[in-house]
């Protein structure tokens, strides 16, 4: 224990006169938590919407503004030669109603009506919420005026559970703290264990009594501890920024948070140990660690969406855990019944890269 405490104090000393590295521990986590937090919206607004109104009536200047009544779409203006085709082809729209010259005759008169929507297509997922929304507004507008049916056999009242507002801030900003918990601690790491090997001092440690173990447990504790201190950082500046705040069991978020950092520290030491330099080392932070955290974690799309074989890769990401249980600490609070099962992925995750790094490092180092 005392060498392990003895490489622990070296890291830190170290570390502590490196400025570059500083402002990498704690600047950067900052930056990336605000950018994400503010930058990632998966709801669609302010849509451009362009109409073509022949009707020119009452009738369609209440459907109209029904439309824009919804705060998804923004008005757009169009005088070139079709005004809905050639906006929509030159991204000036993403959608075009036309409304047309019998429109309100028809309503007057009990009969349905043809109104053509023409929607840019070439973001999927934009365009199913435009479409959804144009037929929500129709159908009110048609029971308003007597087209539909006013009461139903069956009616769904539908009730909006742990984030009743819709607040996007408490699905981003809880799966930003996975992704920066990961890509930072295991950075600094990964540069801090790579560092011997340029400058040589990996030598002395092959040399002396002390084992693979012993070192990366020295290091681990070191980075573990400034780990700690971001994890601090960013969840409170988040909390203070975004309002958002722990509602379960506090506990389980605790436990949670230190082993993922755990976990992103023996993941980072694993890249050191193999890395030979530092720009191969942070390459394999960011591939391997940043874009796997990124897009196969569930911190943006839904895992479920991902085709097989494909589908496995996340069940090793650990983000992927850690992003369950701090939007259960900070969405749902369930507590342990709700994120037992991804703290013991992580626990045993973190053992398999300890276990790696250290016979990767064994093989190194000189025989007795």
């Amino acid at each position: 224990m005392k060498r392990i405490f003895a490489q622990c104090v070296k890291e830190i000393a170290q570390f502590r006169r490196d400025r570059l590295t500083l402002a990498l521990a704690f600047l950067l986590p900052f930056i990336t938590l605000v950018i994400f937090g503010f930058a990632i919206r998966l709801e669609s607004k302010n849509i451009p919407l362009i109409v073509q109104d022949f009707n020119r009536t009452n009738l369609s200047t209440s459907y109209i503004e029904r439309l824009y009544a919804t705060n998804q779409f923004i008005p757009k203006q169009w005088s070139g030669g079709n005004p809905t085709r050639d906006a929509i082809d030159k991204g000036i729209a993403k959608v075009a109603v036309i409304i047309p010259p019998e429109f309100s005759r028809d309503i007057q008169a009990g009969r349905s009506t043809n109104v053509q929507v023409l929607i840019d297509a070439t973001d999927v997922n934009n365009a199913r919420v435009i479409r959804n929304s144009i037929q929500r507004v129709t159908n009110f507008f048609m029971q308003e005026h007597g087209l539909l049916p006013t009461t139903n056999s069956i009616t769904a009242r539908m009730r909006l559970w742990f984030n009743p507002g819709r607040l996007e801030s408490l699905y981003i900003v809880p799966g930003t703290y996975g992704v920066v918990l990961w890509i930072f601690p295991s950075l600094l790491s990964a540069i801090a264990m790579v560092r011997e090997k340029e400058k040589g001092t990996i030598l002395q440690v092959y040399a002396s009594s002390i084992s693979a173990t012993e070192l990366l447990l020295g290091k681990g504790l070191a980075y573990l501890l400034i780990a700690i201190a971001e994890a601090l950082l960013v969840m409170v500046l988040g909390s203070i920024i975004f309002q958002v705040g722990i509602v379960g069991n506090p506990i389980t978020l605790v436990i949670g948070t230190l082993l993922f950092l755990t976990d992103s520290v023996f993941f980072g030491l694993l890249l050191g140990v193999r890395s030979s330099n530092q720009n191969a080392a942070v390459q394999g932070v960011s591939l391997v660690g940043f874009i796997t955290s990124l897009l196969l974690s569930g911190f943006i799309y839904p895992l479920n969406n991902i085709p097989f074989p494909l589908s496995l890769l996340p069940n090793i990401i650990p983000a992927r855990y850690y992003i369950d249980i701090t939007r259960d600490a900070f969405v749902r609070g369930t507590g342990f019944g709700g994120v037992w099962f991804d703290l013991l992925m992580l626990a045993a995750l973190g053992l398999v890269f300890f276990n790696v790094s250290r016979r990767v490092l064994s093989r190194m180092q000189l025989s007795n």
